[in-house]
């Protein structure tokens, strides 16, 4: 799925390009546009005077590694991007696809992602994926937490691995998840993916980093 950005019309005032590639974490499942933690960050990144428009997302729930990858084929972005952000691997965790093989295809989507950004590893930004082990979804289904939360450290530490091989900033947001990603007030309605106030949470944690790689020359 290729997502045009919320306020189109931002691009005229706000010549930076962002893109944004990933599963459900990324299009905001189950909550308003306004909500989805890159629209977040891209009116935060505004308010501290960057001017970044809203993203284009390349993103669907449910898609795997191999699927984002097949979709951004499909959705073919023609631009260059001054900000990229990648979140992905939670739907190959969930469906029990081995690290083995997510590292090898998070590190192709990583490359591509460069490419997107003027083969500029300073303006990627990857989020670490979150912990749905503590949401009531899995909790009222039995799902075995600690293995869930085993499996997720085992993909994040491969993805961070990755970022770092290839320069790439990685901002973990798996901590909060773990905190607060039980609390009803954090969660959408269907009691599995993040509300617009969880979203707030990774923007806080993203910001900073995004400011700096936006803030860099090259």
């Amino acid at each position: 799925m290729i997502d045009q950005p919320v306020s189109p019309q931002t691009r005229d005032a706000a010549p930076l390009r962002y893109l944004a590639l990933g599963d459900s974490y990324t299009i905001g499942e189950g909550i308003d546009e306004a909500g989805r933690w890159p629209v977040q960050l891209a009116r935060a990144l505004r308010d501290d005077g960057i001017a970044l428009a809203d993203p284009l997302l390349v993103a669907a729930t449910g898609w795997t590694t191999d699927e984002l990858d097949a979709a951004i084929d499909v959705a073919a972005p023609s631009d260059t991007y001054d900000l990229v952000s990648l979140l992905i691997g939670v739907n190959n965790q969930y469906r029990g696809r081995g690290v083995g093989e997510f590292r090898a295809q998070f590190d192709a989507l990583l490359a591509r992602a460069t490419g997107f950004a003027g083969d500029r590893a300073g303006r990627v930004l990857v989020l670490a994926i979150p912990d749905w082990g503590v949401t009531p979804f899995a909790i009222q289904s039995g799902r075995d937490r600690d293995a869930i939360a085993g499996d997720l450290d085992a993909f994040n530490a491969a993805a961070e691995e990755a970022c770092a091989a290839r320069g790439i900033a990685f901002v973990d947001i798996a901590p909060i998840s773990r905190e607060r990603g039980g609390e009803v007030e954090m969660l959408a309605d269907d009691g599995l993916h993040p509300s617009a106030a969880m979203y707030a949470h990774w923007t806080r944690l993203a910001l900073p980093v995004a400011r700096r790689l936006l803030s860099a020359h090259g």
